[in-house]
């Protein structure tokens, strides 16, 4: 399996939530199989957006496409941090 961990701030979270679920079915047609949204505990717009992919391709394809780019900036993302990884193992305790 192949997973996608994004670290970023935005500027307002429930202006990007709008955007981010907006595009999910962008999202899926990429490629993109579950997500989960976090936040920082003390910093409510710091978010993690951690997903699985189909591919490690696909993935870095859609968030580096220039649509996206354009999305980021109207979901007021500021700097993100994308982190590819493939699946070793898994388990449940």
């Amino acid at each position: 399996m192949s997973y996608v961990l994004i670290i970023h701030e935005v500027s307002n979270y429930i202006a990007w939530k709008k955007i981010f679920d907006a595009a999910a079915g962008m999202r899926k047609e990429a490629g993109e199989i579950a997500y989960q949204v976090l936040r920082y505990e003390n910093e409510p717009n710091k978010i993690v957006h951690f997903s699985a992919w189909s591919s490690i391709g696909n993935a870095k394809a859609f968030f580096e496409s220039p649509r996206l780019v354009e999305i980021r900036k109207e979901a007021g993302v500021q700097s993100p941090e994308f982190i590819y990884l493939e699946q070793l193992d898994a388990g449940t305790l």
